[in-house]
Parts: C-alpha cells; structure tokens; sequence
C-alpha cells in the first residue's frame, strides 16, 4: 500500500484540519458555489468537509462532487480546480450503476458484483488503458462503504452510452457496472485534469452513509444530518 493511502486510511484518528491554504472547508464550500450554481450547497459543504481531512496528509489540485441524487439526465458531475483561485473545470453528465436505478438512482453498494456505484470518498489512484480505453482508478477511503472500489475495477472512463443525446432518447443515460462513467468527448482531458492528488466525492442523501462515514462531520465524526 503506498504510502499517502496507509495515512488516509487512518483518517479517523485524525483531528479536524483546515486546508493547506488556511482557508475553511466552509469558506471553500461557497467559493464553489459561487462557481457552480446549478450545484446543491449543502453537497459541497459535506465534500469540501471529506476534502479538508483528505488534505491532512495529501494536499489535493482538483475536488470532483457526484450528485447521484440528481437524475442522470441532469449534468450532475463538477469538478474543481482548488488552490489559490478555484474555479469549475468541467461540468458534466455521469452514469451510475446498472443496479443503482433507472433515471433516479436510489441504491448503493460496496459489494464486488452488485453492479451498483458507491457512495464517499475517493482519492485517484493512476490512469491506464484497458477494455474502456483511457480510465483512472478510483481508491476508496471511506470505510465500508467504498473501500472494495479497487478489487471492484470502479473507476472513471468515457462511455457512449453518456451523452445528451442518449439521455433524450432513452429518458436516462446508459448504465455501468458501478464506474462513474463520462462522455467519450470529455473523458481523455477529465481524466488528466483530475489523475494526480486528487480527491473524487460522490453524494446521496443515504442515512447510514451520512451518519456512518468517518470522513464527514469533522475527520471521525458521525453526527451529519441529510442535506436533502
């Protein structure tokens, strides 16, 4: 295990840190808001938390929030560029899993063949090319609710199935097998943007992950109430 991720894992014992750059998860959180409009403020609250304790032992250059509470004909993907001056890089469409839901997804999983995405914290984890063509690992650091992303081959690639076109046709994007899957347009230069110290958060309004993971409500806290 290399060793930024043997730190994060340990996350829990962790006391709640501000950013590298001084600057609150809170403060953060409507710098972002300001930049993304059309996205939920409480969703970034809770990222810009799960960031800020991530960023005690790997200070991070991009922050991605996944909406799944959004239907997926929604562009329900941001990704931030963070440092001195953050600003929205993308804005995007993304898919969940096959067994996740329709249109709305509704169900979460961690388990290997569920077929479902997952909910939490990722930090990125190298790119390769494999049978989706250029894709980045995704290494899930939020206990049991994501932390069997590697042994399920969750990661970020290009499908044609995620289009606008798509979405209209069908009435919702195409399904994964749990990947966050993006546009094959976008895909190649989302990817470089976000493939090196960076932090990847995708949300839903589920109690148990809300309450249960360690990376919200201060780096080991648990008492988070639904954003929506």
């Amino acid at each position: 295990m290399s060793s930024p991720f043997r730190y994060l894992l340990a996350l829990v014992l962790l006391p709640p840190a501000a950013a590298a750059s001084g600057v609150t998860s809170a403060q953060l959180a409507e710098t972002l808001s300001r930049a993304a409009p059309a996205a939920n403020p409480k969703v970034l609250a809770l990222a810009t938390q799960a960031l800020t304790c991530v960023q005690r032992s790997m200070p991070a250059q991009t922050l991605s929030v996944i909406d799944y509470s959004m239907p997926s004909t929604t562009q329900r993907l941001w990704v931030f560029e963070l440092g001195s001056k953050p600003r929205l890089l993308f804005h995007e469409w993304v898919a969940h899993g096959r067994n996740s839901g329709d249109n709305l997804a509704n169900r979460f999983s961690n388990q290997p063949g569920s077929l479902m995405s997952s909910l939490g914290t990722f930090v990125t984890d190298g790119t390769y090319t494999g049978h989706n063509g250029y894709s980045l690992r995704l290494k899930g650091i939020d206990g049991h609710f994501n932390d069997q992303a590697e042994s399920r081959a969750i990661v970020i690639h290009g499908a044609s199935y995620v289009s606008e076109a798509f979405a209209r046709s069908q009435g919702r994007l195409g399904r994964s097998w749990g990947c966050p899957a993006v546009r094959t347009g976008v895909a190649h230069k989302l990817i470089d943007a976000i493939a090196d110290h960076s932090v990847v958060f995708a949300y839903y309004p589920d109690p148990g992950w809300l309450q249960g993971s360690r990376l919200l409500g201060g780096c080991g806290g648990n008492e988070v109430s639904s954003s929506r």
